[in-house]
């Protein structure tokens, strides 16, 4: 069961900690009444804010609100900042990262602009865990150095213990657990001789997750017992339920599950008091695994099943995928084989979709980058040529105006030169018109990736979400069923209702499959298109011959797959809407880095001196679609004699 399930807690480095007010929370509220709109008031909420976080995270986040607003109505910059700085604090507690990250940004600007050394170097490293949260790695080192030039220059003794943890914490998501081991060391090292207790719990922490992740058991469970001590002791709620569920991690890899329920158990109860909704998640499953081991499968399954409604609710995929792997094995363990094909298929599909949403986004983001660079320094040069040409120009004119009279060899070599900057103005032109044609050409690769993605994403939604959603409800209708004594019309008005959601769990399917087929993806273009023209056989609306030549073994770039592929999919779905035909072919042919694509029919044609004049939809997208690839698209059609579409384009 072990490899299943992670549970591991970071506790993040901050460069800005909660404070230690001189004056109790009780004693800070009391001055509330007497307080006025001014900059001090400000700091008063802050400072009740932060006496709050660790235990009541919602009601410090009131306060920082408060200081936030009173900050903008007054123009203070620095309060600003400063309720950014612990507002975010906050946010990257309970996970919500893209909210951090906008905020933090906007602080960055905010110091650069009040020129406030000090706070811009504060936000510069928020800034930077922030998209370290996000796994954005690159642009994280990017704050971080940053950020540690201006401490530096500051003279922060806390700087290099900071800066070490965080780079054990970077080396540990990277998987370099030894080089996060060092740093996690010095960092420790440091950190023991300055007072701040809630700095130190937070490296111990990371640097036991180093060591628990080579298996150095000991190690890790003496520094989150040390970690666990300055918790209880600075009465940290956060970092107390972190050391619980680590410590229950521990007991997890040696097998002991009687005391990893007992760190569970603790954990999940600050969990919930805390709304740290993650961490309630893992809890919940771990106590799944420890009723699993004891063979408790009632209540292992009632602990799963509160743990992927969690997932659901707090739309938490990476661990819905963990809480799949799980259920997969405790319905095997219960003789449910079926139920744990289902869920074992569903950890299977969620892991595929997170990783090809990572890849895309990451390729996106680099093809996007690497070319809109290379077309801004394109036009850039290009404009500094013209200018270069029209100075040049008027130069030679002024010069003609005064030696005009004098000699009609000089008119000559006027006019020669005024034609030679019209060939070289035409050519600019020309160059200039062939990179605006470039740029709508990325645009609309812009809009036809952008629309597949859509589809993807709409397409794993209904197929994750509401699929299983919809199975969920039919399985549990099924379960009911056999514990309910019903009269014969109650019996047939369930079996109708049965019916019913078996036709709306296919429709959802048919829905989900038209928008981004699997077998597309997975298999590639040549199956996809056989199981899309047996589909419209196997309904009885059209039959279709479908022929593929050279294809087989042959891969196909994705984006050109599933261009043509959407392509053949409106060419037949207007055979279908239009033609009132009986048959059709559909031929793709691969042959010497020529691409081929024929789709016949023998319906009632029609004049096509019409699509010249068409502006519908579907046939713009379609010629659209050509023109993304390059390719060359030949309708051919005469009323009564059927229509033929020919495409042609080099891979």
């Amino acid at each position: 069961m072990k490899n299943y399930l992670v549970f591991s807690v970071l506790i993040y480095a901050w460069i800005v900690l909660p404070g230690q007010s001189i004056m109790n929370r009780d004693s800070l509220i009391r001055l509330l009444p007497l307080a006025k709109n001014d900059t001090n008031t400000v700091k008063l909420y802050i400072n009740i804010g932060q006496q709050y976080e660790t235990n009541e995270p919602e009601t410090a986040k009131q306060y920082y609100r408060k200081a936030g607003e009173l900050s903008k109505k007054l123009g203070y910059t620095k309060g600003v900042i400063s309720f950014i700085n612990n507002y975010t604090f906050i946010l990257n507690m309970q996970g919500n990262y893209d909210s951090s990250l906008l905020l933090n940004l906007l602080a960055v600007n905010l110091s650069k602009k009040s020129n406030d050394s000090l706070n811009l170097a504060k936000t510069l490293f928020n800034t930077g865990t922030s998209y370290r949260n996000l796994g954005e790695y690159e642009s994280a080192v990017h704050y971080y150095e940053e950020g540690k030039q201006i401490f530096q220059k500051l003279g922060d003794e806390g700087i290099g213990a900071i800066g070490d943890d965080i780079l054990q914490l970077l080396y540990y998501q990277m998987h370099q657990f030894t080089k996060g081991i060092q740093y996690g060391e010095s960092s420790v090292s440091k950190l023991r001789k300055l007072d701040n207790p809630a700095m130190l719990g937070t490296s111990l922490t990371n640097l036991g997750l180093n060591y628990l992740s080579v298996e150095n058991f000991g190690k890790a469970s003496a520094l989150f017992n040390e970690a666990l001590e300055i918790s209880i002791k600075i009465g940290d709620k956060n970092m107390e339920q972190s050391q619980y569920m680590n410590m229950g991690d521990v007991f997890l890899k040696k097998g002991d599950f009687e005391k990893m329920k007992l760190f569970m158990d603790k954990a999940l109860d600050l969990s919930k008091k805390l709304e740290l909704h993650e961490s309630q998640l893992i809890a919940t499953l771990g106590l799944s695994f420890y009723f699993h081991y004891k063979k408790n499968y009632k209540l292992a399954e009632k602990y799963v099943s509160e743990a992927l409604t969690l997932s659901y609710r707090f739309n938490l995929r990476i661990q819905r995928q963990r809480v799949f792997a799980h259920f997969s094995a405790l319905s095997y363990a219960m003789q449910d084989i079926k139920q744990g094909e289902y869920y074992a298929t569903q950890s299977t599909l969620l892991g595929d979709s997170i990783l090809s949403e990572t890849i895309q986004k990451n390729t996106l983001k680099l093809e996007k980058k690497y070319e809109s660079e290379k077309k801004v320094n394109q036009i850039k040069q290009l404009e500094a040529d013209k200018k270069l040409q029209q100075l040049s120009i008027r130069q030679k004119n002024t010069l003609n105006y005064f030696l005009i009279a004098g000699a009609a060899t000089l008119l000559i070599i006027t006019l020669l030169s005024y034609r030679t900057f019209k060939q070289r103005q035409k050519l600019q032109q020309q160059r200039i018109g062939e990179l605006e044609t470039q740029q709508q050409l990325i645009a609309t690769e812009a809009v036809l990736k952008g629309e597949e993605q859509e589809r993807t994403r709409l397409a794993k939604d209904l197929h994750d979400g509401l699929g299983g959603m919809l199975s969920g409800i039919k399985y549990s209708f099924t379960t009911m069923k056999g514990n309910l004594v019903m009269t014969p019309e109650n019996h047939q008005a369930f079996e109708r209702s049965m019916d019913m959601l078996d036709s709306s769990i296919s429709e959802m399917r048919r829905v989900a499959h038209n928008m981004m087929p699997e077998t597309l993806v997975r298999f590639g273009l040549d199956t996809a298109l056989k199981d899309f023209c047996n589909e419209i056989n196997q309904s009885g609306a059209l039959k279709i011959n479908y022929q593929s030549i050279g294809l087989e073994g042959i891969p196909i770039d994705q984006t050109t797959a599933i261009t043509l592929y959407r392509i053949i999919q409106e060419l037949i779905n207007n055979t279908m809407k239009h033609a009132n035909a009986t048959t059709a072919i559909v031929q793709v042919t691969k042959l010497n880095g020529q691409l081929s694509v024929t789709v016949e029919d023998d319906g009632n044609g029609f004049d096509i001196s019409i699509l010249n004049n068409n502006k519908g939809i579907g046939w713009v997208n379609m010629k659209n679609r050509v023109e993304f690839l390059k390719g060359k698209l030949d309708i051919k059609s005469k009323e009564g004699e059927g229509t033929s579409a020919q495409i042609e384009l080099y891979t």
